[in-house]
C-alpha cells in the first residue's frame, strides 16, 4: 500500500445552521431544554465525523460541536470567571487598517464572544463535559470505522490573554492556576485515547493583541512562562497524545505585525508536546518553510504546517498541496511530517468566513495532496 503523509486540521469545523442559533441563545441566557441540546450535539458530532472520514482526514475531532469558541467555553467548565467580558480585542495591525477592524469585529460569531474577567479562585465545577465530549467522539469515530482522534483544549496561556486577571496577584500565580484547573480536561481528553491538541495562539498572536506594549524580551519572558504553565499541566499525560497548535490569529487582517517565528520558535521547541502544528499557507507565513529549514527542527519533533487556510473559498488544488508538502520534506524527514490547515474553520460560534460546503471540498483536497506528496517523498 502507498505510504501518503497523514494529514489533520486544528479543530473548529462549521456547526449546522440550527445548532448556531441554539448556542447563541444559550449564550444569551435564553433557556434551552438541556435534552433536546445533548441529542443535537451527538447528531452533529455524527455527522461532522462522518465529513471527516468521507474526505479522508487521517486524524479527526468532533469538530468543536459542544464549545461556543475554541477558549471561551472554559468558562463554563470553571469557576472564578465572573468579571466583565472583554468585547473587542486589541490587534495591532487592525490599529493600522480601521476598515479591516471594522469589518472583524462586525463579524457575528466575534460579536456573541463571551470571556468575563477572573475575580474569584479557579476551580473546576463541571467534570462531566471533557468526558461526555470524549465518550461522544469516540463512539462517533467507532461508528464510522475510524480510530485516530484528537481534541482540541484551551492552552493555560490563552485563556490568561481572553480572560482578564482581576483576583490573582501575579501573571504567574494565574497562569498556573488556570494550568491546574485545565489539567482536569487534558487528561479526560487522554485518558479516552485520543491525542490532546493545545491551543496556543499566545505564543504568537499574542504578541501583537495582549503583549503589544511589552519589549520582545519581555514578551519572550511571558511566554516562556506559559510554556512552564502547558508543561505543568500536562505533566502526567505520555508525549504521543500531545500535540499542540501555534496560531497568529485566525481572522482576515493584514497581519503586517505578526512576530517572526525566529523571535519565538526556540520557546515553542520547549513544549511538551512533540507535535506542533503552524500556519504555512497563507501569504504572510507561507515563506517560512525555508526559515525552519535553515534553523533546523529538534529531532525528536514532528511538524505539522498549514497547507490550506481556513479564511478562503478558494479550493487549494492537490498538487500545490503536494508541492508544499514537499518542500516541508526537505525541513524535516517525512516520517516527521504531518499537513494540517492555518487555523480552525469556525473558532466562534457563527463566524462567518467562509461557505461550509467549501470547507469539506478543501479537506478533501488536503487528503487527495497527501497521497500525491506521500508518492513523491516516500519512494
Amino acid at each position: 500500500m502507498a505510504r501518503t503523509i497523514p494529514s489533520t486540521h486544528t479543530g473548529s469545523l462549521p456547526r449546522p445552521d440550527d445548532l448556531i442559533k441554539t448556542m447563541w441563545a444559550l449564550g444569551d441566557g435564553v433557556p434551552v431544554d438541556p435534552t433536546k441540546l445533548e441529542a443535537r450535539f451527538q447528531s452533529a458530532i455524527n455527522d461532522i465525523v462522518k465529513k471527516q472520514v468521507e474526505a479522508g482526514i487521517t486524524v479527526i475531532n468532533d469538530g468543536e460541536m459542544t464549545k461556543p469558541s475554541y477558549a471561551t467555553y472554559v468558562k463554563d467548565r470553571l469557576s472564578g470567571f465572573n468579571g466583565e467580558s472583554v468585547r473587542n480585542y486589541h490587534f495591532q495591525d487592525l490599529v493600522d487598517y480601521p476598515r479591516s477592524a471594522e469589518a472583524v469585529n462586525e463579524n457575528p460569531g466575534r460579536q456573541k464572544r463571551n470571556a468575563p474577567a477572573c475575580t474569584s479562585d479557579i476551580t473546576v465545577t463541571d467534570k462531566r463535559s471533557a468526558v461526555r465530549d470524549m465518550e461522544w467522539l469516540s463512539a462517533a469515530a467507532k461508528r464510522h470505522g475510524h480510530d485516530r482522534i484528537f481534541t482540541s483544549a484551551a492552552s493555560p496561556g490563552v485563556i490568561s490573554i481572553f480572560f482578564a486577571n482581576q483576583h490573582y496577584k501575579t501573571n504567574e500565580e494565574y497562569v498556573f492556576a488556570i494550568a491546574e484547573a485545565m489539567r482536569y480536561e487534558y487528561e479526560a481528553i487522554a485518558e479516552s485515547g485520543a491525542v490532546v491538541q493545545l491551543d496556543c495562539p499566545d505564543l504568537a498572536m499574542g504578541r501583537h493583541s495582549a503583549y503589544a506594549a511589552l519589549s520582545l524580551e519581555e514578551f519572550r519572558s511571558t511566554i516562556a512562562l506559559n510554556v512552564e504553565a502547558l508543561n505543568h499541566a500536562v505533566r502526567n499525560i505520555p508525549e504521543n497524545q500531545l500535540r499542540m497548535h501555534l496560531c497568529w490569529g485566525n481572522y482576515p487582517g493584514p497581519h503586517n505585525h505578526d512576530v517572526a517565528i525566529t523571535d519565538i520558535i526556540d520557546i515553542v521547541w520547549k513544549a511538551k508536546p512533540p507535535t506542533v502544528l503552524f500556519e504555512g499557507a497563507n501569504p504572510r507565513h507561507a515563506h517560512e518553510w525555508h526559515v525552519l529549514k535553515e534553523l533546523g527542527v529538534p529531532a525528536h519533533k514532528t511538524i505539522c504546517p498549514g497547507v490550506i487556510e481556513p479564511q478562503s473559498n478558494y479550493i487549494e488544488h492537490p498538487d500545490l498541496i503536494a508541492q508544499r508538502l514537499v518542500q516541508w520534506g526537505s525541513v524535516v524527514e517525512p516520517d516527521r511530517l504531518m499537513a494540517g490547515v492555518d487555523c480552525g474553520f469556525s473558532v466562534h460560534v457563527g463566524i462567518k468566513n467562509i461557505d461550509p460546503d467549501v470547507v469539506f471540498a478543501k479537506l478533501a483536497s488536503l487528503a487527495e495532496g497527501c497521497k500525491r506528496a506521500g508518492a513523491k517523498l516516500f519512494r
